[in-house]
């Protein structure tokens, strides 16, 4: 069961997404009030991500990626990989991302996707951060890729793969980001399946907010926030029957060690 002693760390919101607008500072006091202390705000493109290392200058408990979304790979200046390089050196600024592939809605061309991720990752090895990734229908292609590049330093963001994939991307070192996709009824059988399999060092929790509501609330908000983070972190209780002071205290170690945040080496 939920106590209200449990301290949540939300590894992935979209904070600036439109369904947030001019809500930003609520939807923060809401987190706050429901026991998520910490924030990770997700770079989609580079103005995204200014925006979110702004909000961030402002309050200490949130950080933010930077970086580009496959979606946004075909969109980026000539500049983009000088201007990330000067993001990532900010304060707050702690991951490289959201960066990756995604083959099922091609908003990009697949050679661009794979041409943007790997100079993220190059440089993501580079500066010595860690890696924020996507991945939608590209898993084979993603996997040599960080394979290639040997990536071993990063989190797989809202993975909704099945054990396999799971089991491949602990061999590679990296940590997995559980979202409500593990509460769907419908499409998440394969993920609360794997959930066994994911060790209680390696789990990060994200709402990935406004998206992915949880079907277990009743009755459905508008959108996700990550004030709902709790019935997540329910579901995984139940599924690998642990306790949620349990839960939410890995939950911290493990993002607080990923993303090298007060002091700790990363």
């Amino acid at each position: 069961m939920q106590t209200a002693k449990s301290d949540w760390f939300d590894c992935g919101v979209n904070l600036f997404s439109l369904q947030f607008a001019g809500k930003e500072q609520q939807i923060w006091q809401q987190a706050q009030q429901a026991g998520v202390s910490n924030m990770l705000l997700i770079g989609s493109d580079l103005a995204e991500s200014q925006l979110n290392q702004q909000f961030c200058s402002s309050h200490p408990a949130c950080y933010t990626t930077a970086g580009v979304h496959p979606h946004q790979a075909d969109k980026v200046a000539a500049d983009w990989l000088a201007e990330l390089r000067q993001l990532l050196s900010l304060p707050a600024v702690v991951a490289v991302g959201e960066c990756g592939l995604d083959f099922n809605r091609d908003f990009s061309p697949r050679p661009v996707q794979q041409h943007i991720f790997a100079s993220q990752l190059q440089l993501a090895k580079q500066l010595h951060k860690p890696v924020y990734l996507h991945e939608r229908d590209a898993f084979a292609t993603q996997l040599a890729m960080l394979q290639e590049q040997q990536i071993n330093h990063g989190v797989a963001h809202c993975f909704t793969g099945d054990s396999d994939q799971l089991k491949a991307y602990l061999d590679l070192g990296l940590y997995i980001g559980i979202t409500g996709w593990v509460c769907d009824e419908r499409r998440g059988q394969s993920l609360q399946q794997a959930i066994q399999y994911l060790p209680l060092d390696r789990i990060l929790l994200e709402t990935d907010a406004p998206y992915l509501l949880p079907r277990t609330i009743k009755p459905r908000p508008k959108y996700n926030e990550p004030a709902l983070l709790p019935a997540i972190a329910a579901e995984i209780c139940r599924l690998k029957q642990l306790d949620s002071q349990q839960l939410a205290t890995a939950c911290h170690a493990n993002a607080h060690r990923l993303f090298g945040l007060n002091g700790e080496a990363a």
